[in-house]
């Protein structure tokens, strides 16, 4: 069981991967936007981040560079979940320290094959 930080501004996205990853026994926290999701990995530990790119306040992007910046988050894998299919923004993905790429909409039994190899 790990501890999970999911970021998206969509609350239907957010309730079906809180369904997802609850099912398989992870605990789950969640986020509306980057900056919130920021503040809630100061406050707590976890040991994967999965968040979307577009999203108001802070980004994905911003997200996952703001989160490398911190001890805690250096090594702990952080997975982009997104629309997003241009391969300038995979590569920026990438560069900001991204530990994965998901396309939405996902696949519930890919999402969790994806959280299991990143968290060996």
């Amino acid at each position: 069981m790990a501890s999970i930080l999911i970021s998206d501004d969509s609350s239907s996205m957010r309730q079906m991967l809180c369904f997802t990853l609850t099912a398989a026994h992870h605990q789950v926290q969640e986020a509306s936007n980057g900056s919130a999701a920021l503040e809630l990995a100061k406050r707590h530990s976890f040991d994967l981040v999965i968040t979307d790119i577009n999203m108001p306040n802070l980004d994905g992007l911003g997200l996952v560079r703001a989160l490398r910046h911190l001890p805690d988050y250096q090594f702990k894998p952080i997975l982009l979940l997104t629309t997003e299919t241009d391969p300038e923004v995979k590569k920026e993905a990438k560069m900001a320290g991204a530990t994965g790429w998901i396309n939405k909409p996902f696949d519930p039994d890919k999402l969790l094959a994806a959280v299991r190899k990143v968290l060996g």
